[in-house]
């Protein structure tokens, strides 16, 4: 669900999804309902059945206590480590903060799963992890974010608004306290990653392209989802 919520790729760890949508998993979201359930029955078998603004209170303090508890197994994650570690230190800002939308570029970049060489590489879709636009060995979202030469243009309005640090947990404190570093990595993020999309489709759409560059529709999509089991 977490996943659908930030439209992410279906290859995004259950971590990092729940941590951008700002939804804990569900089974701290469980203890919260198991800790006000007990609680309400335990008032009423002692003849004082609690008021609803008690009960709200009894699920906001459950719901702080497994933020906090969310927040330290945030500390060692089993997967999604880079986006999961820059949310941990400001966890509870980001499920507080009131742009709740993130677009869909923008979790390519948050999660680095999207038209990145590595991604990519990583999934057959690429022979090499390399950079397509500045021949960098590997290209990764933080080496679009912060290093690739390609984007330097698109990078002097966002270092202009959020400093010149852009590892990602600098970027991510930046956007949960200031609607101007948002509204830059946001335009930063649209318009490099649209660029991004287009020449993946064009070399998609390459004739001479590798077999395994190409778009796979119809026949060639069933035969190559065949190999993979």
């Amino acid at each position: 669900m977490a996943k659908r919520v930030i439209r992410a790729y279906c290859t995004v760890s259950r971590e990092a999804a729940c941590a951008l949508a700002g939804t804990p998993p569900w089974e701290l979201e469980a203890e919260v309902l198991a800790e006000v359930y007990h609680r309400t029955a335990a008032a009423r078998r002692s003849g004082n059945p609690p008021a609803r603004q008690e009960i709200e209170h009894w699920r906001k303090e459950a719901r702080d206590a497994i933020i906090d508890k969310w927040s330290d197994q945030m500390q060692d994650p089993g997967a999604g480590h880079r986006t999961v570690l820059a949310l941990q230190p400001v966890l509870r800002a980001w499920i507080e903060r009131h742009r709740g939308f993130l677009p869909y570029r923008m979790v390519q970049v948050l999660t680095g799963h999207g038209c990145f060489g590595k991604y990519l590489h990583n999934i057959g879709r690429e022979s090499t992890a390399g950079c397509h636009h500045c021949g960098s060995d590997t290209d990764t979202a933080q080496h679009t974010l912060e290093e690739c030469p390609a984007w330097a243009g698109q990078r002097v309005a966002l270092t202009a608004a959020i400093g010149l640090d852009l590892s990602l947990p600098t970027v991510v404190k930046t956007i949960v306290d200031n609607d101007t570093g948002f509204d830059a990595f946001k335009t930063f993020c649209e318009s490099v990653m649209l660029e991004k999309e287009m020449a993946e489709r064009a070399r998609e759409e390459d004739p001479l392209a590798d077999p395994i560059r190409r778009r796979r529709t119809g026949r060639r999509r069933r035969a190559f989802a065949r190999n993979l089991i």
